[in-house]
């Protein structure tokens, strides 16, 4: 049976409406009724042809308040840059003997690989063990990189990657129900804008069509598309 939080917050709940990012938050954090922390997602379902190359939305994002979760980082890099990795909170680092051991089969234990450029030969033949996974570095998503220190703390500060799925929708995690409704706005604004910013020219009509955030556990709520408020 339903508690009284959820009979409530669901009698302020059209599935048909678009709403304010604002207010969409506030009943996204009500509507949750998990006894775990969820996690918030945003979908944009894009106008775009997902089968062709130059049609494809892919990069990084770092979101002001970070998603809440902890992200484990390996990284695959020369010696000389294993301390760097180290000092900036690598979970995983190693060179061609830690390739080695994926290929052989050790335990995907990890959310992120970054990779340095001199590397990336030899994580190529990882491809079969980490495509899977959507975690073979790329040097557009800024997993493949010669600054490894830089790379693993902005992804450890709240760096997200993002690709649309072979339907054309994006899906980010923008933050926790924990999370204020001010700090999860905010993360929203930051997606919403790099979003947009990485429209492919070839991309024709209606660009956004749709937006909805969710919890893990609750319903889709429609979202109006993000407009900056101008200053009187």
């Amino acid at each position: 049976m339903a508690g009284k939080k959820t009979v409530e917050a669901k009698k302020r709940y059209d599935a048909n409406n678009d709403y304010e990012a604002e207010e969409a938050f506030d009943l996204v954090k009500s509507l949750a009724t998990a006894t775990f922390d969820e996690t918030v997602e945003v979908a944009f379902r894009l106008g775009i042809d997902p089968r062709k190359a130059d049609q494809l939305v892919r990069g990084t994002v770092s979101l002001p308040n970070g998603t809440g979760k902890t992200v484990r980082i390996a990284v695959i890099a020369s010696s000389e840059k294993h301390a760097e990795a180290e000092a900036a909170g690598a979970d995983l680092v190693g060179g061609e003997e830690l390739v080695a051991e994926l290929t052989a089969g050790r335990a995907l234990d990890f959310d992120l690989m970054i990779a340095s450029p001199d590397m990336m030969a030899k994580v190529g033949t990882l491809g079969r063990v980490l495509g899977p996974r959507g975690l073979m570095p790329n040097p557009k998503a800024g997993t493949v990189t010669q600054d490894i220190g830089k790379a693993v703390t902005e992804f450890k500060g709240g760096r997200i990657e993002y690709r649309n799925d072979k339907f054309g929708n994006v899906h980010v995690p923008i933050g926790k129900v924990s999370f204020e409704a001010d700090k999860l706005f905010e993360n929203f604004v930051a997606i919403s804008g790099e979003i947009s910013r990485a429209r492919p020219a070839a991309s024709k009509g209606v660009y956004i069509r749709n937006i909805s955030v969710a919890s893990t556990m609750g319903p889709g709520i429609r979202v109006q598309p993000y407009v900056p408020k101008k200053k009187a």
